[in-house]
Protein backbone atom coordinates (compact mmCIF):
# COMPACT_ATOMS: atom_id res chain seq x y z
CA UNK A 1 0.00 0.00 0.00
CA UNK A 2 0.86 3.33 -0.89
CA UNK A 3 2.65 5.64 1.97
CA UNK A 4 0.10 8.69 0.98
CA UNK A 5 -2.94 6.32 1.73
CA UNK A 6 -1.02 5.24 5.09
CA UNK A 7 -0.47 9.07 5.77
CA UNK A 8 -3.97 10.03 4.95
CA UNK A 9 -5.50 7.66 7.17
CA UNK A 10 -3.55 8.05 10.27
CA UNK A 11 -3.88 11.64 9.63
CA UNK A 12 -7.59 11.15 9.46
CA UNK A 13 -7.74 8.95 12.51
CA UNK A 14 -6.05 10.98 14.48
CA UNK A 15 -8.27 13.79 13.94
CA UNK A 16 -11.11 11.67 14.22
CA UNK A 17 -10.17 10.89 18.14
CA UNK A 18 -9.08 14.42 18.57
CA UNK A 19 -12.16 16.20 17.65
CA UNK A 20 -14.10 13.58 19.86
CA UNK A 21 -12.17 14.45 22.95
CA UNK A 22 -13.09 18.17 22.11
CA UNK A 23 -16.62 17.42 21.98
CA UNK A 24 -16.44 17.25 25.75
CA UNK A 25 -14.65 20.69 26.48
CA UNK A 26 -17.72 22.95 26.32
CA UNK A 27 -17.16 25.80 28.14
CA UNK A 28 -14.09 28.20 28.05
CA UNK A 29 -13.15 27.10 31.44
CA UNK A 30 -12.73 23.78 29.94
CA UNK A 31 -10.69 25.17 26.87
CA UNK A 32 -8.43 26.51 29.43
CA UNK A 33 -8.48 23.65 31.86
CA UNK A 34 -4.36 22.36 32.71
CA UNK A 35 -4.30 19.33 35.04
CA UNK A 36 -1.07 21.08 36.27
CA UNK A 37 0.20 24.68 35.67
CA UNK A 38 3.03 23.50 33.18
CA UNK A 39 0.51 21.41 31.05
CA UNK A 40 -1.02 22.39 27.76
CA UNK A 41 -4.74 23.21 27.28
CA UNK A 42 -6.86 22.31 24.73
CA UNK A 43 -6.72 26.26 23.31
CA UNK A 44 -3.05 25.92 23.27
CA UNK A 45 -2.92 22.64 21.40
CA UNK A 46 -5.58 23.20 18.55
CA UNK A 47 -3.87 26.21 17.75
CA UNK A 48 -0.45 24.37 17.70
CA UNK A 49 -1.76 21.30 15.71
CA UNK A 50 -3.25 23.83 13.39
CA UNK A 51 0.07 25.46 13.20
CA UNK A 52 2.10 22.08 12.67
CA UNK A 53 -0.40 21.17 10.06
CA UNK A 54 0.57 24.47 8.15
CA UNK A 55 4.12 23.58 8.50
CA UNK A 56 3.62 20.15 6.61
CA UNK A 57 2.05 22.17 3.82
CA UNK A 58 4.91 24.39 3.72
CA UNK A 59 7.11 21.60 3.42
CA UNK A 60 5.80 20.39 0.21
CA UNK A 61 3.73 23.47 -1.22
CA UNK A 62 4.74 26.64 0.05
CA UNK A 63 2.40 28.14 -1.89
CA UNK A 64 -0.92 26.64 0.58
CA UNK A 65 0.90 28.04 3.86
CA UNK A 66 -1.05 30.81 5.60
CA UNK A 67 -1.32 31.57 9.02
CA UNK A 68 -2.50 34.17 11.53
CA UNK A 69 -0.12 36.74 12.34
CA UNK A 70 0.90 36.77 15.78
CA UNK A 71 0.34 32.80 16.40
CA UNK A 72 3.49 31.63 16.45
CA UNK A 73 4.18 33.69 19.76
CA UNK A 74 0.66 31.84 21.28
CA UNK A 75 1.04 28.41 19.73
CA UNK A 76 4.57 27.43 18.33
CA UNK A 77 8.00 25.57 20.34
CA UNK A 78 9.41 27.92 22.93
CA UNK A 79 5.53 29.36 23.30
CA UNK A 80 4.76 29.94 26.81
CA UNK A 81 0.94 29.95 27.86
CA UNK A 82 -0.45 32.97 28.70
CA UNK A 83 -2.33 33.70 32.04
CA UNK A 84 -4.94 36.42 29.83
CA UNK A 85 -7.37 34.32 28.00
CA UNK A 86 -8.09 37.62 26.13
CA UNK A 87 -4.68 37.15 24.32
CA UNK A 88 -5.94 34.11 22.75
CA UNK A 89 -8.64 34.09 19.34
CA UNK A 90 -11.95 33.04 19.52
CA UNK A 91 -12.48 29.35 19.61
CA UNK A 92 -14.70 29.37 16.50
CA UNK A 93 -11.70 31.10 14.74
CA UNK A 94 -9.07 28.82 16.17
CA UNK A 95 -11.50 25.80 14.93
CA UNK A 96 -11.31 26.81 11.90
CA UNK A 97 -8.14 27.00 11.03
CA UNK A 98 -7.19 23.94 12.70
CA UNK A 99 -9.65 22.21 10.65
CA UNK A 100 -9.14 23.86 7.30
CA UNK A 101 -5.36 23.16 7.60
CA UNK A 102 -5.86 19.52 7.88
CA UNK A 103 -8.87 18.95 4.85
CA UNK A 104 -5.33 21.01 3.04
CA UNK A 105 -2.76 18.96 4.28
CA UNK A 106 -5.15 15.67 3.25
CA UNK A 107 -6.39 17.08 0.18
CA UNK A 108 -2.28 17.98 -0.60
CA UNK A 109 -1.16 14.76 0.05
CA UNK A 110 -3.34 12.80 -2.71
CA UNK A 111 -1.27 15.29 -5.02
CA UNK A 112 1.97 14.45 -4.32
CA UNK A 113 4.43 12.44 -6.58
CA UNK A 114 6.58 9.34 -5.63
CA UNK A 115 9.66 11.93 -6.46
CA UNK A 116 8.19 14.31 -3.97
CA UNK A 117 7.76 11.54 -1.15
CA UNK A 118 11.15 10.42 -1.56
CA UNK A 119 12.77 13.77 -1.30
CA UNK A 120 14.94 14.54 1.63
CA UNK A 121 13.32 15.49 4.64
CA UNK A 122 13.92 19.54 4.87
CA UNK A 123 17.24 19.99 7.41
CA UNK A 124 15.28 21.69 10.06
CA UNK A 125 12.56 19.07 10.33
CA UNK A 126 14.93 16.18 10.30
CA UNK A 127 15.67 16.20 14.23
CA UNK A 128 12.60 16.88 15.39
CA UNK A 129 10.71 13.94 13.35
CA UNK A 130 13.79 11.67 12.52
CA UNK A 131 11.95 11.33 8.72
CA UNK A 132 14.51 9.19 6.72
CA UNK A 133 12.38 11.69 3.74
CA UNK A 134 9.80 14.12 3.08
CA UNK A 135 6.60 11.64 2.91
CA UNK A 136 8.03 10.08 6.62
CA UNK A 137 6.63 13.77 7.57
CA UNK A 138 3.49 12.74 7.06
CA UNK A 139 3.65 9.82 9.39
CA UNK A 140 5.58 12.16 12.14
CA UNK A 141 2.38 14.68 11.55
CA UNK A 142 0.43 11.93 12.96
CA UNK A 143 2.60 10.91 15.39
CA UNK A 144 3.17 14.63 16.93
CA UNK A 145 -0.48 14.57 16.85
CA UNK A 146 -0.84 11.61 19.04
CA UNK A 147 1.57 12.84 21.53
CA UNK A 148 -1.49 15.95 22.13
CA UNK A 149 -4.56 13.56 22.17
CA UNK A 150 -2.83 12.11 25.16
CA UNK A 151 -2.77 15.32 26.72
CA UNK A 152 -6.14 16.24 25.74
CA UNK A 153 -7.38 12.90 27.20
CA UNK A 154 -5.63 13.40 30.89
CA UNK A 155 -7.61 16.81 30.61
CA UNK A 156 -10.32 15.32 29.58
CA UNK A 157 -10.53 13.09 32.47
CA UNK A 158 -9.64 15.55 35.00
CA UNK A 159 -12.33 17.85 34.01
CA UNK A 160 -13.97 14.62 35.43
CA UNK A 161 -15.07 12.85 32.37
CA UNK A 162 -15.76 9.47 31.18
CA UNK A 163 -12.75 7.54 29.30
CA UNK A 164 -14.08 8.01 25.12
CA UNK A 165 -13.84 4.10 24.96
CA UNK A 166 -14.95 2.13 28.24
CA UNK A 167 -15.82 -1.75 28.31
CA UNK A 168 -20.12 -2.10 28.74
Amino acid sequence: MHLKLHAQYALKRARGLLEQILESFETDDDWFFQVHPQANHATWIVGHLGLADNMFISCFRENLETKPDGWDDLFWFGSQLREDRSDYPPRAELLVYFRDRRERLIDMIGGLTDEELALPAPDEMSPIAGAPCAGHLLLFAALHENTHIGQLTVAHRGLGNRPLFSPG
